[in-house]
C-alpha cells in the first residue's frame, strides 16, 4: 500500500484524478461482473422452463416469468405472455420493445467506460508534459549542476514517466472491461432474438392459428327436413 501510495505522489497531481478513474471502472466491473453472473447462470433454466411450459399452459408459463423478473431474461418474456390473446404482429412488438429496454440496462457503463478509455491517456500526457516542465525549471544549464538540481530533474523525469504509465494503464483497464462487456451484449442480442423467435412460434402454432381458424369457420346451421308428399 505505501509502495502505491508513493508512485501516487511521485506521479504529480494528475494522479489524483487517475486513481479515482481507476476506482470507478473497477467499480462498474465488479458490478456489470454480478449483473452479468446472475443473468447468465440462471437464464437458460428460465427459458427451457418457460417454453415447456408455453406448449401446454400460458398462465404456468406467465408463472415461471413473473418469479424471474428480477433477470433480465423474465422480464423480456413476460412481457408478451401478460398480453391478453394477442395477435402475432402484436405479439412480436412486445417482444421488440421489452428486448430494446433489457439492451439499454445491459450497455450500462459503457460510456463511462469509453470515457476513460478517452481521458485516462491524456491525462498521461497531461502528466508528462507538467514533469518535463518540471525538469527544465532545475536544470540550470550552464550555471554548473549542483547534486540538488539533478535530484530536482530527475523527480521531474519520474514524474513524467509515472503519470504516462500511470494514464495507459488505466486506459488498457477500461478497454479490457469494455471489450468484455461488448461481446456478452452482442451474445445477448443474439440469444434473446432466437428465444423470442421460438416463443412467438409456439403462440403462433399452439394458441394463435387453433383458435383463430376456428372462430373463422363457424358450424353451418343444418337444412330443414325436405317436405313429405301429402303434407
Amino acid at each position: 500500500m505505501s509502495r502505491i501510495y508513493d508512485l501516487v505522489r511521485e506521479g504529480g497531481p494528475v494522479m489524483i484524478p487517475l486513481v479515482g478513474l481507476s476506482i470507478a471502472s473497477i467499480a462498474t466491473a465488479l458490478e456489470r461482473t454480478w449483473f452479468w453472473f446472475q443473468l447468465l447462470s440462471q437464464e437458460q433454466q428460465i427459458v427451457h422452463d418457460v417454453l415447456e411450459a408455453a406448449r401446454h399452459d400460458l398462465n404456468k408459463a406467465v408463472a415461471i416469468s413473473e418469479r424471474a423478473q428480477s433477470l433480465a431474461i423474465g422480464r423480456f418474456l413476460l412481457a408478451p405472455l401478460k398480453l391478453k390473446q394477442p395477435t402475432p404482429d402484436t405479439f412480436r412488438l412486445a417482444l421488440e420493445t421489452a428486448a430494446d429496454k433489457e439492451f439499454v440496462q445491459m450497455r450500462k457503463g459503457d460510456k463511462f467506460l469509453e470515457t476513460v478509455v478517452g481521458i485516462a491517456p491524456l491525462l498521461g500526457l497531461l502528466g508528462t508534459v507538467t514533469g518535463l516542465i518540471r525538469t527544465f525549471n532545475n536544470l540550470n544549464i550552464g550555471g554548473g549542476g549542483t547534486s540538488e538540481g539533478a535530484t530536482k530533474a530527475a523527480a521531474g523525469i519520474g514524474e513524467a514517466l509515472i503519470a504516462t504509465a500511470a494514464g495507459m494503464v488505466v486506459a488498457i483497464i477500461a478497454l479490457a472491461i469494455f471489450r468484455v462487456m461488448v461481446t456478452l451484449q452482442a451474445r445477448q442480442i443474439d440469444y434473446f432474438s432466437e428465444v423470442g423467435n421460438e416463443l412467438e412460434l409456439i403462440y403462433r402454432q399452439v394458441w394463435y392459428e387453433p383458435t383463430f381458424h376456428n372462430n373463422s369457420h363457424p358450424t353451418k346451421p343444418e337444412k330443414p327436413p325436405l317436405p313429405i308428399d301429402g303434407y
